[in-house]
């Protein structure tokens, strides 16, 4: 009776089994570093946090193309007024030092900085709609990420490697993309009246955001979620209020209040609050980068939606967009950063700074770990 060896019929011959070892091993390991379940939980935050900046961005386009209320002032005053009712106040009944009195004794100058460039980060980007195009602004909209990754390399000990720097590339491509797609659906017609003028406002404004997030990462994960919302609550509703009343009571006052008006003026502040109460959940597990990058979905959501509300012509190349975007955001999420401070143990500590995507972090080292034992 003929044996029939293993390499004989049915099955590959060496050499075959040899070369698709290497192959599926490879694509085992892709699969097990891009589609774990704190990278699918990341991608899931920053979407909802998506979600909330496009509330407030089809909500003030309403309030503009409807109604001809431009009031950026009012709606971020309202938001902070929230934030104040609630945060604010929490830390006010908090004892010992975490108490809303002793932190304005220690910290007061720094969260008044703080307040100012939240305040006028969001002011500045708005306003600039009134003298550029939408094209600068989702373009040089960006330049607050490369400023943000800087601050964090210096001020967080963030530091990145190559596949970083590859992912924050893909993104930008994604947006140079939806940028491409708003020419050619004639998105970017109807320029301001001082194109210079906006342009300078976006990237003060992006670079105000990027300080922003920068101080709420370090803030988030070296103190506590409810200092830096209380803190930013009470001095952005008292910045707010006094700009509001400085440049801005005319347009308040010509404004023809209704209910709807009244509605989406509560609707945007709602969606802003969201966003204010869950960015620092995201970023307490992530970074201020990634939390950046993911967010850069939130003009296709608003695309989507001005599709049915707007009448928006639709192009392929926005799902082009969005697929780019999204597979930077998960590369960078693939990796963590390093921390320039040293570290007492292999796991670090919550409250360590300049971790970025902290989760992934302890996931990686608790596989070292499992293989270690193996």
């Amino acid at each position: 009776m003929e044996v029939t060896s293993p390499a004989g019929r049915g099955a590959p011959p060496p050499q075959a089994q040899g070369a698709r070892g290497p192959v599926a091993s490879l694509l085992r390991r892709i699969k097990g570093k891009l589609f774990t379940w704190n990278i699918l939980k990341t991608i899931a935050l920053g979407q909802m946090l998506s979600l909330c900046i496009c509330g407030t961005a089809i909500t003030s386009q309403y309030l503009a193309e409807e109604y001809q209320a431009n009031a950026p002032m009012l709606q971020s005053f309202i938001n902070y007024c929230l934030l104040f009712l609630i945060y604010t106040v929490m830390l006010a009944f908090q004892s010992g030092s975490d108490n809303l009195l002793n932190i304005l004794k220690r910290k007061w100058w720094k969260y008044i900085l703080l307040g100012l460039a939240d305040v006028e980060a969001n002011y500045l980007i708005i306003r600039a709609y009134q003298y550029t195009t939408l094209t600068s602004v989702q373009l040089l909209d960006c330049f607050g990420i490369p400023v943000l990754m800087a601050l964090s390399w210096f001020i967080l000990y963030a530091r990145y490697r190559v596949i970083h720097f590859i992912a924050v590339a893909v993104c930008l491509l994604g947006v140079g993309t939806m940028v491409g797609a708003d020419i050619l659906a004639g998105r970017e017609d109807n320029s301001g009246s001082d194109v210079l003028i906006g342009d300078i406002m976006v990237l003060l404004g992006a670079s105000l955001y990027a300080i922003s997030n920068v101080c709420e990462e370090y803030i988030v994960k070296k103190l506590s979620r409810q200092e830096f919302l209380g803190m930013v609550g009470l001095f952005g509703t008292i910045i707010s209020g006094i700009q509001l009343l400085l440049v801005e009571y005319k347009d308040i006052a010509n404004i023809h209040w209704n209910w709807k008006i009244a509605l989406l003026f509560v609707a945007f502040a709602l969606c802003m609050f969201c966003l204010y109460s869950f960015m620092p959940l995201v970023i307490k597990v992530t970074s201020a980068t990634s939390v950046n990058l993911g967010i850069l979905t939130a003009d296709l959501y608003s695309l989507f939606f001005g599709l049915f509300l707007f009448g928006y012509k639709f192009s392929g190349l926005y799902i082009l967009s969005f697929t780019i975007i999204m597979a930077g955001f998960i590369l960078f999420c693939s990796t963590p950063t390093r921390t320039a401070e040293p570290a007492e143990t292999s796991v670090p500590p919550v409250t360590v700074i300049g971790i970025d995507n902290l989760g992934l972090k302890l996931e990686e080292n608790l596989q070292e770990t499992h293989s270690a034992v193996l």
